[in-house]
């Protein structure tokens, strides 16, 4: 991957996180774009690696993965929860992007 691509990359991986009190973060839904998976499903696995990776490390998967609810609004005008998860740090295998 040329220079100038990993540096865009970056950059926009860096500008999509979120900051709550001295903790950077990413919600799974935008960063499952920012990493090329066009299906959830197929980005959810990468998780599942990613937390197994965590337990085989010893490391909290707690720690590193966070369940959390945003409200969104759907056709009706009505809003429901969506699922979203948030992650601290985030080294999923088999990124299409990375």
């Amino acid at each position: 991957m040329e220079k100038e691509t990993i540096s865009k990359l970056n950059k926009t991986f860096e500008e999509s996180a979120y900051e709550q009190d001295g903790i950077e973060y990413w919600l799974a839904r935008e960063l499952q774009e920012l990493l090329g998976y066009t299906e959830w499903r197929n980005f959810l696995n990468a998780v599942g690696k990613a937390k197994e990776s965590c337990k085989t490390n010893g490391e909290a998967v707690s720690d590193h993965f966070v369940d959390v609810n945003k409200m969104v609004r759907i056709g009706s005008g009505a809003e429901r929860n969506q699922d979203h998860h948030a992650y601290p740090l985030c080294l999923l295998p088999d990124c299409p992007k990375w």
